[in-house]
């Protein structure tokens, strides 16, 4: 527990310096979430003119997508918030020759590469996803279920590692390709991808995509499951699936960066 606790200490310290490093700049740190805040409006407004032209999108009714929606964001911020800075600036480390100075720290590599910076800019989204999903729960009256809460959570949980695993197999392409530009440009088609139903791909020409995004690339589980579990049904083979999905994910995504940590040649060589 000691050891976990060095690095628990040390994620609050680099919280700490990186919120100081952006209210340094506080215009540029509220321009920020004006944004987030705006994209958020734009998502909401587009969803709800679908719904005044239809009373259910893919078995989904507006509540429910309401609440698929605010999962979404919330979880998304939670990606952002804690790995997307880190991860696109892997490459400048290697080019640089940085990422020898993070190498000889005592410290794991990869919590030290993916969570040394905090982008506290796009934290109000995780807030503001949750509010949505709670609004959302208002609308289909329900009714608080401790066990249903924690099943759901504990889903959301896995389909952040999910996300999590694939983005820093992504970003440890870098010790390969030094520029991962077009890469991480597949990132944001898994999260486009985790922004939409499973339903929507379950039939004719998406089929394929559909299987392949949850049985190969398993992105479609990462908002679908812990959405479905609150507000639709809980499913425990899915809810499995997902689970054992995040471990497997999470697994191979840990080998891969330490192969490519293994492959790397530092700027002394």
């Amino acid at each position: 527990m000691q050891g976990y606790g060095r690095y628990v200490r040390l994620f609050l310290g680099l919280a700490r310096f990186s919120l100081a490093r952006e209210l340094a700049f506080r215009a540029n740190f509220l321009v920020k979430i004006a944004v987030e805040l705006l994209w958020l409006g734009i998502l909401l407004t587009f969803y709800k003119t679908v719904f005044t032209k239809t009373s259910v999108v893919a078995s989904w009714t507006e509540p429910e997508y309401l609440f698929f929606v605010g999962c979404y964001f919330a979880l998304e911020g939670l990606i952002e918030t804690l790995f997307l800075e880190n991860c696109n600036a892997f490459a400048d480390l290697i080019r640089s020759g940085d990422l020898d100075f993070i190498l000889l720290k005592p410290i794991d590599e990869q919590f030290l590469i993916s969570c040394r910076g905090i982008d506290w800019s796009t934290a109000p989204n995780v807030l503001l996803g949750t509010g949505v999903m709670a609004f959302a729960l208002h609308d289909l009256q329900w009714t608080f279920d401790p066990l249903q809460a924690a099943w759901a959570c504990l889903a959301f949980l896995a389909g952040l590692g999910i996300a999590y695993s694939f983005l820093l197999m992504l970003t440890a392409t870098s010790v390969w390709f030094l520029r991962n530009q077009s890469l991480l440009e597949l990132w944001w088609l898994f999260t486009s991808v985790m922004r939409y139903p499973r339903e929507i791909f379950a039939g004719g020409l998406a089929a394929p995509l559909g299987w392949f995004f949850t049985f190969l690339v398993p992105m479609l589980l990462v908002v679908n499951v812990p959405a479905r579990i609150m507000v639709k049904a809980f499913d425990p083979a899915i809810v499995c699936y997902t689970l054992a999905a995040a471990v497997v994910a999470l697994v191979a995504g840990r080998r891969f960066f330490r192969l490519a940590l293994r492959r790397y040649r530092s700027a002394s060589s």
